[in-house]
C-alpha cells in the first residue's frame, strides 16, 4: 500500500474553497493538460455520496484509460472521499479535507493506493507512477494557488 499526502494553505474562506473542490468539472482545471482529462456523461453540479464519475485520462506509457470513481463519504463543507471502482490501480482511496485556520483554509489530499500486477506493479511505481502522481499533485497545488491568489 502506498500513501501520498499533500497539504497546502490557501488564503480563501473554507466555504468558497469547498464550492470549488466539490464541483467535479473543476477537476479539469487542476489536472495537467498532458493528461487530457475528460469527464464522460452528465456533469453533476456537485459531489454527493453515491455519485459515480466516469472519466478518461491519458497516462504515460499506458495511453488512454477509463476511470470510474464513486464519491463515498461527504461531510458537506469539510471533506469527501472518492474510491476507484474501475481504473489503473488495484485500490485508490482519495480523501479531500478542508480545515479553517487563522489565515485561510488548510486543504489536505490523502491518497492511499495499491498497484496491480504484483512485482511488475511495484516496478512501475518505482519507475514512473510515484513521480507522475507527485507531478499531478504539485500541478494541482500550483493551479489552486493561482485560482485563489490574492491580487
Amino acid at each position: 500500500m502506498h500513501k501520498l499526502i499533500q497539504t497546502q494553505i490557501l488564503k480563501v474562506d473554507r466555504t468558497e474553497l469547498w464550492q470549488f473542490i466539490s464541483v467535479p468539472q473543476n477537476l479539469d482545471r487542476i489536472t495537467p493538460p498532458d493528461m487530457a482529462f475528460q469527464i464522460i456523461g452528465e456533469l453533476p453540479k456537485k459531489a454527493y455520496p453515491g455519485l459515480m464519475l466516469e472519466y478518461r485520462v491519458k497516462i504515460p506509457v499506458l495511453g488512454w484509460t477509463t476511470w470510474l470513481t464513486e464519491i463515498k463519504y461527504v461531510v458537506d463543507g469539510f471533506s469527501f472521499v472518492d474510491e476507484q471502482r474501475v481504473g489503473p490501480y488495484k485500490l485508490w482511496l482519495h480523501t479531500h479535507s478542508l480545515e479553517d485556520i487563522g489565515e485561510g483554509t488548510k486543504m489536505t489530499d490523502e491518497v492511499r493506493y495499491q498497484m496491480p500486477f504484483g512485482p511488475l506493479g511495484w516496478l512501475a511505481h518505482f519507475l514512473f507512477v510515484r513521480r507522475t502522481l507527485n507531478r499531478v499533485f504539485e500541478y494541482r497545488r500550483e493551479k489552486l494557488n493561482e485560482i485563489f491568489s490574492v491580487n
